[in-house]
């Protein structure tokens, strides 16, 4: 009887509660105001002769590179960053490397590592969601061959600094680390155009957020350009569909329209954290789209008030070290003042200041 591989078979598989997603939707971390109307139009040119031939990804790759300030050799683009971390696993591990991840963290680095047949190793978190320096640079050692980083992570939006990123690249040098900056627009720092950028290091980037396609499934990876010729060996050519690479080019010749969003997200971010506080809800402080709020046991009850009220957030209380949290995605003005107003509803309702302050 055919049989799927070990390793795949005691994969705990990640399915996210995309379904029925009616209503304004702040748990997924997506823009709340789509794309540029610049995307639109292009996407409304496209001809059934565009949608019939094999996409070809080189030439909006060279568009790519040249937004980021760099080569076209350094530069792969991707479906998705989870295809990026697909491939840096499918590269770098084989059955019995060890592959480390800071926990609470985005699921995808821990399912496709260990799909390869990889040891997962998970260090988490210090006090406060801080960065455990100290505890992973003891946990590298010879088997150690990737490091998966989100920077802003999810879900706590909580940044490391680039030379504690660099640090840790240097103290494994036969290690790729990989460095997610999914939500870079929101924070503004970045390790892509460093010069002390080492050939280990890999930085990954997404078009879902900032720029609105989460639906068109697009990212860039990133990298020393000999170690990029690696990675572009396990891909497929054709992974990036056509009417994505379409709307790509447009999307970065439209700076203007994703400024204005991001501005509008960090104005958006400053007013939830303070309605937070007024409400007596601990958070941490976020670099990204995002804030994480710790509810306590009426977490359930909390993201089910919310959405009979038509508001869609993420209960992360499965999170390691996140008991009792809700995340909330921040995005245009108005969505965040409509979330606002029924967060006032809801610990109303719920009482939860009588709970978080018990």
């Amino acid at each position: 009887m055919l049989e799927a591989r070990g390793a795949v078979k005691g994969l705990h598989a990640y399915r996210p509660p995309l379904a029925g997603r009616q209503g304004l939707r702040l748990d997924f971390n997506e823009s709340t105001i789509g794309c540029s109307p610049r995307v639109v139009a292009r996407l409304r040119s496209l001809d059934a002769e565009t949608l019939a031939r094999y996409p070809e990804r080189e030439p909006v790759e060279g568009v790519a590179a040249d937004s980021l300030g760099l080569d076209a050799a350094e530069v792969l683009l991707t479906n998705g960053v989870d295809e990026a971390i697909h491939l840096l696993c499918s590269t770098y591990l084989d059955l019995g490397d060890e592959a480390i991840i800071v926990a609470p963290t985005f699921a995808m680095y821990a399912i496709f590592a260990q799909a390869e047949g990889a040891c997962l190793v998970q260090v988490l978190t210090d006090e406060n969601f801080a960065f455990p320096i100290g505890e992973l640079l003891s946990r590298i050692n010879a088997r150690t061959r990737l490091i998966a980083v989100a920077n802003p992570n999810n879900p706590t939006g909580v940044v490391v600094p680039s030379e504690v990123l660099l640090q840790v690249a240097r103290a494994a040098p036969q290690a790729a680390l990989l460095v997610d900056e999914a939500y870079f627009e929101f924070y503004g720092e970045t390790l892509l155009t460093s010069r002390a950028r080492p050939a280990n290091l890999f930085v990954a980037r997404t078009f879902s957020k900032a720029y609105g396609l989460a639906g068109l499934r697009i990212g860039i990876l990133a990298g020393d350009a000999r170690q990029m010729s690696m990675v572009r060996r396990v891909a497929s050519p054709y992974s990036v569909n056509a009417v994505a690479l379409a709307a790509l080019p447009e999307a970065l010749r439209d700076q203007e329209f994703v400024n204005r969003y991001v501005a509008e997200v960090k104005g958006g971010r400053a007013l939830l954290e303070q309605e937070l506080r007024s409400l007596g809800l601990r958070y941490w402080p976020s670099h990204a789209n995002f804030v994480l709020t710790r509810v306590g046991s009426a977490h359930a009850d909390f993201v089910q008030a919310l959405r009979a009220r038509g508001i869609l957030v993420r209960d992360r209380n499965s999170d390691p070290g996140c008991e009792g949290c809700v995340r909330l995605t921040v995005g245009a003005e108005e969505h965040t003042r409509t979330l606002i107003s029924a967060l006032r509803d809801v610990v109303e309702e719920l009482e939860l200041r009588r709970e978080v302050r018990a």
